[in-house]
């Protein structure tokens, strides 16, 4: 029972809505009506600015943060990565928003920092690189997540000081969420063909938004 109570509450922390609940309480704007109509970090820097994308990440990392730990606070012998799918889940489909929720990167981010700080530090400074490359987030989310993957195999025989051991839930999660990071992001990938794809103002491509 405690099992199940502690999946349940690892959904509703993902269901939370940091850039809907933000813009409305802030700002008065529903962010689903602006920019891209996503729920997430990227649309709510873009609709809100900097100050509020930045408490929308932290919030979004945060959620997918605490939903991981959750076994670990409460004694439960089971991976812990379990819990962060659960997050993910709330974050992609969230009962607090219609089913209709962000692309979960940062959630997801959000559990390898409770799963393994070394591998979230890891992780986010592929991003980071990506992002200083491209000044695109979608393609530098896509790009970051196909190689996290494939580091969550390489990395324990070659750098076992990033990721210490194998884990193939960790694998097969890595490569379902990248799978549903490409999926969600499939207009963004129709505007990055056409060259009208937004851009962020950071980075050596860096522009104003479109």
């Amino acid at each position: 029972m405690k099992t199940i109570s502690l999946f349940i509450l690892a959904y509703l922390l993902g269901s939370i809505q940091s850039g809907v609940w933000i813009g409305k309480f802030f700002y008065h704007k529903d962010i689903r009506e602006f920019g891209s109509g996503n729920t997430g970090t990227t649309n709510t820097f873009r609709v809100l600015g900097k100050r509020a994308g930045t408490a929308v990440l932290f919030m979004d990392i945060l959620k997918g943060t605490v939903a991981t730990s959750l076994p670990i606070w409460f004694g439960l012998s089971i991976d812990p990565l379990w819990f962060g799918v659960a997050a993910i889940l709330g974050h992609t489909f969230p009962i607090f928003g219609h089913f209709k929720g962000g692309k979960a990167v940062a959630t997801s981010a959000g559990m390898l920092l409770a799963y393994s700080p070394t591998f979230f530090i890891y992780s986010a400074s592929l991003f980071i690189i990506f992002l200083f490359l491209t000044s695109t987030v979608s393609l530098a989310s896509m790009i970051s997540a196909i190689i996290i993957t494939i580091s969550t195999i390489v990395l324990p025989i070659y750098a076992p000081f990033i990721l210490a051991e194998q884990n193939w839930l960790l694998t097969s999660l890595a490569v379902a969420i990248t799978l549903f990071i490409i999926i969600r992001h499939r207009d963004n990938i129709k505007r990055i063909k056409a060259g009208t794809e937004s851009k962020v103002n950071f980075g050596l491509r860096k522009t104003k938004n479109r």
